[in-house]
């Protein structure tokens, strides 16, 4: 008992050098990085609440776990409307974009993982629930959480055999998984993962809640102004989130395709990006010149400088292209396109996204390395009514297949009355 309690100790100590470590990396990139420079001025303000109704906490990463998150946080909202909602960042790209969402009470960036701060943070927040989305095992926050007995959920999770959690080494790594009352998983092998490792009492899969957030999007849907102008009788691709290699490659494919129109809505819409686009694509201008241009009617690319609008406009295309699939880090969220049944066409980075295996399994997701195959897939699809329509069809069953997973996870939210007294 006191070797194990010396090498608890050792791992903490090693695990707030990191934390040390971390943060003195950022503050170096701030002198050349924006993004690191919001990290850090983000974190100057604590976050901090008045005293009042009982609090509901969520965390996320980034942009792409709130929206995991988001059907869930609304659920809790319309069950418990009596209830505060605090929504928490990590990343810039989630809590820029987010920090004035209407949805909750509060938004804040989550201050570092320390001991003094996590034990600050509940203080202030004093959450009778905490949820956390996919991933973000921050030590200090999670014992805290689990040290005041306020129930803690991740939903949304994916594991990996190549995480910490499964190694011979990752004990500290393994305790702090049984910290949450519940882990709420998208797929069976993670199950089965998290079993070789003797937890199974708090597991279950529910999937993942973005196929409810993309069904919800569907079923609000609100035209967007000149699109179908635009459009014409032509057949259109719309390109979201994209990256420079993909913009490479639709380059070529207009360059044999001219009378395809293409809407690309970029990942990035700072000024350069876009002067690089109109640069890159002659007949291209900006959506919000668009409308009072003279020139509209040459216009036959249509070049998105705003954010969210990507998700509406899915539903004007012939043909959907998501952006990511050339990076590292991998492809967008291919849901937004598939759910109004469109054909998913996407780069060779798609491994770690189970809904883009699914894509391409049923036949609604086409993937390519070259720019001569990309060509190939839009000729193909275009060319055949029969294959365009198969294949949008079976996109909109895959997401249709694969939703309820906010119902799962409100059902034991309300059946275990965790926030009831």
């Amino acid at each position: 008992m006191y070797f194990c309690s010396h090498i608890c100790q050792l791992n903490i100590f090693l695990y707030d050098i990191f934390i040390f470590l971390y943060t003195t990396a950022i503050r170096v990139a701030s002198i050349c990085n924006s993004k690191a420079r919001l990290w850090l001025k983000g974190r100057k303000i604590f976050p901090a609440i008045p005293p009042g109704a009982p609090t509901i906490w969520m965390h996320c990463s980034s942009l792409g776990e709130f929206e995991q998150g988001r059907p869930v946080l609304e659920a809790l909202k319309f069950q418990y409307p009596s209830h505060r909602l605090v929504l928490t960042f990590f990343s810039p790209s989630g809590y820029e974009i987010r920090k004035n969402f209407s949805g909750v009470d509060h938004v804040f960036y989550l201050p570092v993982d320390t001991q003094a701060n996590a034990k600050k943070l509940l203080q202030n927040f004093k959450p009778s629930l905490v949820v956390w989305v996919k991933y973000e095992y921050w030590f200090h926050m999670i014992r805290e959480i689990n040290e005041q007995q306020i129930p803690l959920l991740l939903i949304a999770a994916r594991f990996r055999a190549s995480q910490p959690f499964f190694k011979p080494w990752g004990s500290f790594w393994k305790k702090l998984l049984r910290r949450f009352n519940h882990i709420f998983v998208q797929q069976q092998e993670s199950v089965d993962l998290l079993k070789t490792i003797g937890l199974h009492d708090n597991v279950s899969i529910a999937g993942d809640p973005r196929f409810d957030r993309v069904l919800a999007l569907h079923d609000s849907y609100e035209k967007v102004e000149g699109i179908h102008e635009f459009i014409g009788e032509s057949a259109c691709l719309v390109a979201g989130s994209t990256w420079e290699k993909d913009e490479l490659h639709l380059q070529a494919l207009r360059r044999q395709m001219s009378a395809l129109k293409m809407i690309i809505a970029p990942h990035e819409i700072d000024r350069s990006h876009l002067q690089k686009l109109t640069a890159l694509f002659e007949d291209s201008m900006l959506y919000s010149a668009w409308s009072n241009s003279a020139k509209r009617k040459e216009c036959n690319i249509l070049i998105i400088d705003n954010i969210g609008m990507l998700s509406k406009l899915y539903a004007y295309a012939t043909v959907t292209y998501i952006g990511g699939g050339f990076n590292s880090s991998g492809i967008h969220n291919t849901l937004e396109a598939a759910v109004y049944g469109k054909p998913v066409v996407f780069g060779p980075v798609y491994q770690k996204f189970e809904e883009a295996k699914m894509l391409l399994a049923c036949g609604g997701g086409f993937s390519f390395y070259q720019s001569e195959e990309l060509m190939g897939i839009i000729k193909k699809l275009l060319s055949s009514s029969t294959l365009l329509n198969s294949s949008g069809i079976a996109s909109a069953n895959m997401v249709q297949k694969h939703a309820g997973a906010t119902k799962i996870i409100m059902n034991y939210v309300v059946g275990n009355r965790l926030l009831t007294s």
